[in-house]
């Protein structure tokens, strides 16, 4: 449960809003000209800063030179499978044609490069491996594929093994040193940077082909759509990245985000970063939770037949990945049925499970029961993997204090990962439940801090303080939507809309103008005081702009009540 201890806000010490917002985020008055007005030309660095870009690069025009076999090696997220289709709209832009595209999948390959793929490539006789969000740590893969004559190049953004290199033709990895001055970009932003340095080589060689200058910015639409799905920092070259990745998207072309974008109402001319967590990032991750990643690829690249009809293919996945998770839930609440207690740390799992799925379970019974809880199943290959996730107590501080019980945990306070042996899954509750006891002497070691932006009263809430807040847009990790104090209202309605009564929306008096106040799959007793018709309340809330349905609309985005 949300406690009121859990909410700083912040004292306001300046009179405009723009300035307030600025300063909670450390944007200094000698940095917020750029924060606020991003350039493309002025404030991207220079791609061939990044260690080994030349030698990628040259290493891709030999390939398109001689027609060599190429296979452009992705990960099945929502970072490596926009990646992955930036490559190839690459490559069929600058005339490479021999190249395939592979997705690993999730449940049965698992992350990073596999043994059976290279071992299909080097039968498939392919010279040249490009692999994407992954590859960093993959020392006997990329051994075994140089071996038999496979050259291979990373495009990749995560932490090197204590600075271990593989031995690759290149890595492109703004993490491996310090040769590039931003470290946080995402794969599919790294590929971007390969993009651009490789046109650039391109056109020095040949003057006269046939491709626009500025044709790159074409791929940002999918650089906007990994930047912000994986969580990396929305500030320096990222930001200017989303911004015109933002506008790119507006403009779309890609037939089957189109459709995507249609059958859930968003209208691309108004796409926010919101469209992109909640409608379309969901829908790319459900095709690799279901086993079919490929789905996705080519609802990014197909054209005006396949990719709507892959748009199509994924809605219908989303739905039974719904299902499916439905029916996970029905069986915890069936076991739940016959416990004398709901112990304090939510532990349970199923073999049968799928660990993809394992977070959203678990996302929706911490809401449910407002504790921690820990959810599991078996993978493909017999590890026993699961998520976790929280409102309250910190997860990585719960796994850290039961480290005897997991083989290995990483994330961040609210949400996590997990893998256990099979020998110690049945001691994984009461590990977890006693890591709970321990860390609730210690109720700053549980809890952690929701910074409030500032407090605004009803009658602020007008079209000019959305403007405000909409010049520090896009917002994401390191920049994230300001949360305000709107204290002291009085709901007049408190109503459940939904095809099944799933959202609440909170009508207020004393308003000049109507905003409604609504929590998306979130019902009145899930938040700290459950608001009543006629009950003074604080909201914690976002102020947004909506689009749905083509109508402009402005709203509080509930997130607690008090």
């Amino acid at each position: 449960m949300f406690h009121m201890k859990h909410y700083r806000v912040t004292e306001r010490t300046q009179d405009n809003l723009v300035e307030q917002l600025l300063q909670n985020r450390g944007v200094s008055y000698e940095t917020k000209g750029v924060f606020l007005n991003p350039d493309f030309e002025r404030d991207l660095h220079d791609p061939f800063l990044m260690t080994d870009m030349l030698v990628a690069v040259e290493r891709v025009l030999v390939a398109r030179e001689t027609n060599e076999k190429v296979v452009i090696y992705s990960d099945y997220d929502c970072d490596g499978i926009p990646a992955g289709t930036l490559m190839h709209d690459l490559f069929k832009k600058v005339g490479i044609t021999n190249f395939t595209n592979y997705i690993p999948h999730r449940h049965n390959d698992g992350f990073g490069l596999n043994m059976n793929a290279v071992n299909t490539f080097i039968e498939d006789a392919v010279t040249l491996l490009i692999v994407l969000d992954c590859g960093t740590v993959s020392f006997d893969e990329i051994a075994h594929a140089k071996a038999n004559g496979i050259d291979v190049i990373v495009i990749d953004h995560h932490e090197t093994a204590q600075g271990r290199i593989p031995d690759v033709v290149a890595l492109l990895n703004p993490r491996r040193d310090t040769a590039y001055p931003w470290r946080s970009l995402c794969a599919c932003g790294v590929a971007f940077k390969f993009a651009q340095a490789f046109l650039m080589k391109l056109r020095e060689r040949e003057p006269a082909i046939d491709i626009p200058l500025g044709w790159e910015r074409w791929l940002l639409d999918l650089v906007a759509l990994s930047t912000i799905s994986d969580m990396v920092p929305l500030v320096d070259e990222n930001r200017v990245l989303v911004t015109y990745g933002l506008k790119v998207l507006r403009k779309t072309r890609r037939h089957g985000l189109l459709r995507l974008l249609r059958d859930n109402k968003v209208n691309p001319a108004h796409i926010t970063e919101d469209d992109i967590g909640f409608t379309i990032g969901p829908r790319i991750n459900a095709a690799s939770r279901m086993g079919i990643p490929r789905i996705a690829f080519t609802m990014l690249s197909g054209d005006d037949t396949t990719g709507p009809e892959a748009a199509q293919e994924l809605e219908d996945l989303n739905k039974s990945r719904k299902a499916k998770v439905a029916a996970m839930t029905r069986e915890v609440h069936q076991k739940f049925k016959h416990m004398d207690e709901i112990p304090p740390v939510i532990v349970i799992g199923n073999p049968d499970w799928m660990p993809s799925l394992a977070g959203l379970l678990a996302n929706s019974l911490s809401e449910e029961y407002k504790r921690p809880a820990f959810v599991w199943g078996r993978d493909g290959k017999g590890h026993i993997k699961g998520s976790c996730r929280s409102a309250s107590t910190s997860v990585v501080a719960l796994m850290e204090h039961a480290q005897e019980a997991i083989l290995q945990g990483g994330g961040h306070h609210q949400a996590g990962g997990f893998e256990v042996a099979d020998d110690k899954i049945h001691t994984l509750g009461a590990a977890l439940c006693a890591a709970h006891d321990a860390l609730s002497e210690d109720s700053e070691a549980v809890s952690y801090e929701t910074v409030v932006d500032a407090t605004l009263s009803l009658h602020e809430l007008t079209n000019e303080t959305y403007a405000s807040i909409a010049s520090l847009a896009p917002f994401g990790m390191k920049n994230t939507k300001p949360l305000f104090q709107i204290p002291n209202v009085t709901p007049h309605t408190v109503e459940l809309f939904g095809k099944t009564k799933e959202h609440t929306k909170i009508t207020l008096e004393g308003m000049q103008h109507h905003i409604p106040a609504i929590a998306f799959f979130r019902t009145p007793d899930s938040f700290h005081m459950e608001p009543e018709a006629g009950k003074t309340c604080t909201l914690i809330a976002h102020f947004e702009e909506s689009y749905f349905m083509n109508k402009r609309e402005l709203r509080l985005r509930i997130v607690d009540v008090l």
